[in-house]
């Protein structure tokens, strides 16, 4: 029950209900506005509010909802169940474009068979809905994509309409012969064409010349200066279009009464799917006004409760959002303990405001409307809800202020109860003070025993006292800043406030010894208890300042806390990530002491036991194994730098020995290269014999294996060191040469690493680059993708410090472009 009947006037719901209909995208929203009415229904509500916040995210989270076409054929509907009647072309245009709307609602709110419902309680509202698509189909037939009847709709339309078109054809073709012959004699001037006057082809003709042609005189300018004449030649030609044309009607209204006949059973089906189309613009209305007012869906239970966080006022929050200013939100919470709230404080404190607020949110609340406040806010549901506000003086029914608030009052005692809300502004205001509030304690108590729920706004000091020792009453105050002398437009509860009287009469500028003479009429202790109000207040405020500066260092320790663990757990699983890539260091490295020891051997053997070399290449050794015990660090931020420096150093080694190895040797011939002389590729020690010269390109043969390479990459080698790299050969193993030869073989010029981390990418390209050197490949593709480009600089830093490397770069655009690098090998 709400009460009293100007209920949503005086709290500003009828200005919500306006903007809503602002938002709807046709009449059948605003109709379904217009029927918006307070529920007591627990469960419709609950549907109402969850079907609006699913369409809050429909309306910030998804592109492509329909919203094109919201018609109301319904009176159109209606008026065709009767037999005879048809649509006309324009209603049946509406409805093949509505009922298409429909059919995509359905389908966006309907998941396919393996995907979960996203809007659960949307898609419920949508489950029954038909949306008739055999019907939008022989729509089709009759109508063209602009909502005009078809040619072909029936083979008597396009017999008719061809008929019509030949007709015209000859009609223009004579009246155009005719038109001629005027100009040239003069009759008609040379710029005049044929023109339609009442549905009939005529000739503009000056009233000087009209008996010059024969015909029939159908209309005249506004100015007199032009007689518009149908010659006697198209008369009959212009009564057969006219004749054509009424039977092209008639044939188009056949068309038109045959298909509602075939509409007509499911009228009441296509009604209910169009009352479906007015929820839907009425619910996507509501989402929008939530958005625009900050509205949520706080946690609603079926019971009667109120505990709002940061509520606020909607009208005055868009009012107050256009002047650029922010409203004050309100905390307010009645429960079982302390259903009354008797707020106090100064005039223009926001006494009114907060008491408004109550009631529109809650109202709003029972319409099914999102209510701007935080979502964990807990509100419930009550029966009744009466109000009592503002000035209702009548001079026809000769009542007073006084009067009319009684006679509210009569009906609150009357019908108040437990699953009542009460909203009373200025209680026991309106007449002598003493009876007035007398009378407003009496009422007070008696509302209490009922066990009602309200928000009640007073100055009178004897309903504070009352609150302050009556179970079930609490005591609230609007806060008031003493220094600034100006409202805060805060509700604090727990305490009465005090109205300020002496300091807002002082701060207007009253005489002093008029305040200091009232202070005397009304008494010490009055002053001393509106001082002890203010005092309470005072201190309330400090300790809540307090409070909340405690709350936020908490809430700053627990984010600490959360991120400190947060940090914890990513540290611990970035100690796994370097476990397993010290492991894989590990086996590198264990490779290369391998490749070392093996290295060291053949040295010693080479040296034939000379002192000073084998001494040399121990010492060597030596070094590699205290480079090994060397503590790498830990840092997982240097860890690819640190590979970069690795692999620089150990390139490095290899270019110091290669260097060695060379002044060993004799210098290599600069004589042609011809047919029997042994070769080798530059920087490679296996030696081949050339088989075949053909310009720059050079066959040769390297053990089992063929290959033809260009000239410059190619040096003699003589017999000493043929005999030389022979007696090297002779301490590789038998297995090793033929796993050479398998590498060879098998080898790939090309190395997939998208996807892989750096430092693993990195590891990869080494040995990959490694061993095309080694089987003497030219050219290989590393591909890395594009992705953030940290593989590709990552690589191609590695790339610049390898001597085998020629040159580099990026793939042809058709072939990859920047997500391959190709490289070139000497």
């Amino acid at each position: 029950m709400i009460y009293p009947q100007n209920f949503e006037q005086k709290i500003g719901f009828d200005q919500i209900r306006s903007l809503i209909k602002e938002r709807c995208l046709g009449s059948l929203g605003m109709d379904y506005t217009d029927r918006m009415q307070f529920s007591t229904d627990y469960d419709a509500i609950r549907k109402q509010l969850h079907c609006t916040w699913e369409f809050v995210h429909i309306v910030e989270m998804a592109d492509d909802f329909p919203v094109d076409f919201f018609f109301d054929v319904r009176p159109s509907l209606r008026r065709v169940r009767i037999e005879g009647t048809f649509l006309e072309e324009s209603e049946l245009f509406d409805l093949r474009r509505s009922l298409d709307t429909i059919q995509a609602i359905v389908r966006f709110l309907r998941p396919g068979e393996e995907e979960e419902i996203r809007y659960p309680y949307l898609y419920e509202l949508s489950k029954e809905v038909e949306a008739f698509p055999l019907l939008v189909k022989r729509i089709d037939t009759i109508l063209d994509k602009f909502g005009h009847i078809r040619d072909n709709a029936s083979p008597e339309l396009a017999h008719i309409r061809s008929s019509i078109t030949s007709t015209l054809s000859s009609i223009s073709r004579n009246l155009n012969a005719i038109l001629r012959a005027a100009q040239s004699e003069g009759f008609v001037d040379k710029e005049v064409s044929p023109t339609m006057r009442d549905g009939r082809l005529v000739i503009p003709v000056a009233p000087s010349y009209k008996r010059k042609i024969k015909g029939i005189v159908h209309d005249e300018s506004a100015s007199g200066k032009t007689i518009f004449i149908e010659p006697a030649e198209v008369v009959e030609a212009n009564n057969r279009v006219r004749e054509l044309e009424n039977e092209e009607r008639r044939e188009i209204v056949r068309i038109l009464t045959a298909f509602t006949d075939e509409l007509r059973p499911f009228i009441d089906e296509i009604i209910y799917s169009y009352e479906f189309l007015a929820e839907i613009d009425f619910i996507r209305a509501k989402a929008l006004f939530a958005i625009e007012t900050g509205g949520v869906l706080p946690t609603f239970e079926n019971k009667r409760q109120i505990e709002w966080f940061h509520a606020v006022h909607p009208l005055l929050y868009l009012s107050l959002k256009r002047q650029g200013k922010t409203v004050v939100p309100l905390d307010l919470t009645l429960d079982e303990k302390n259903r009354i709230l008797l707020i106090s404080g100064p005039n223009a404190g926001g006494k009114s405001v907060c008491l408004k607020t109550a009631g529109l949110l809650q109202y709003m609340l029972q319409c099914g409307l999102l209510v701007p406040m935080h979502d964990n806010s807990r509100t419930g549901i009550f029966k009744d809800i009466f109000i009592d506000i503002g000035d209702e003086q009548s001079i026809e029914d000769d009542l007073s202020t006084y009067s009319s608030h009684l006679t509210h009052m009569k009906f609150f005692v009357r019908n108040a109860n437990e699953n009542s809300l009460l909203l009373i502004d200025e209680f026991g205001g309106g007449t002598e003070p003493q009876i007035g509030g007398a009378i407003a304690e009496a009422l007070l108590d008696r509302f209490n025993q009922k066990r009602a729920y309200g928000v009640i706004t007073t100055h009178y000091q004897n309903l504070k006292h009352f609150a302050e020792d009556t179970d079930g009453i609490v005591n609230g105050a609007m806060l008031y800043d003493r220094h600034l002398m100006q409202p805060l437009f805060k509700l604090s509860i727990g305490n009465p406030g005090s109205s300020f009287a002496i300091e807002i009469a002082r701060k207007i500028g009253l005489p002093e010894d008029v305040i200091a003479s009232a202070s005397e009429k009304v008494g010490s202790a009055y002053i001393d208890m509106d001082k002890y109000l203010q005092d309470i207040v005072r201190d309330k405020r400090y300790w809540e300042s307090k409070r909340q500066n405690i709350r936020q260092r908490e809430k700053k320790l627990e984010e600490l806390t959360a991120r400190y663990e947060a940090d914890l757990t990513a540290l611990e699983k970035q100690r796994k990530e370097l476990l397993k890539q010290a492991k894989g260091d590990a086996a590198q490295i264990l490779a290369e002491a391998n490749a070392r020891i093996e290295n060291t051997i053949r040295e010693i053997k080479e040296a034939q036991a000379e002192k000073e070399k084998t001494r040399a290449a121990r010492q060597k050794f030596e070094q590699f194994k205290a480079g090994l015990n060397e503590e790498p660090e830990a840092d997982a931020n240097d860890l690819v730098s640190r590979k970069l420096k690795q692999i620089a150093e150990r390139k490095k080694r290899k270019q110091q020995r290669k260097k060695a190895e060379e002044n060993q040797t004799q210098p290599a011939t600069t004589s042609p290269i011809v047919v029997g002389d042994a070769v080798r590729l530059k920087g490679q020690n296996s030696v081949g014999e050339v088989l075949a010269v053909n310009g720059n390109n050079v066959t040769v043969a390297f053990g089992m294996l063929k290959s033809t390479v260009k000239s410059d990459r190619l040096e003699k080698v003589s017999k000493s060191q043929i005999k030389k790299e022979n007696a090297k050969a002779t301490f590789i193993g038998e297995q090793t040469t033929e796993d050479m030869r398998e590498k060879q073989l098998h080898f790939k010029q090309e190395i997939d690493v998208r996807g892989m981390r750096a430092d693993e990418a990195l590891q990869a390209v080494t040995y990959f680059i490694d061993d095309a050197i080694q089987v003497g490949c030219s050219r290989v593709r590393i591909l890395h993708g594009t992705g953030t480009g940290v593989l590709r600089q990552v690589i191609r830093q590695y790339l610049k410090t390898v001597p085998g490397v020629a040159h580099f770069q990026d793939e042809h655009v058709q072939l990859g472009g920047a997500g391959i690098t190709v490289v070139e090998l000497n």
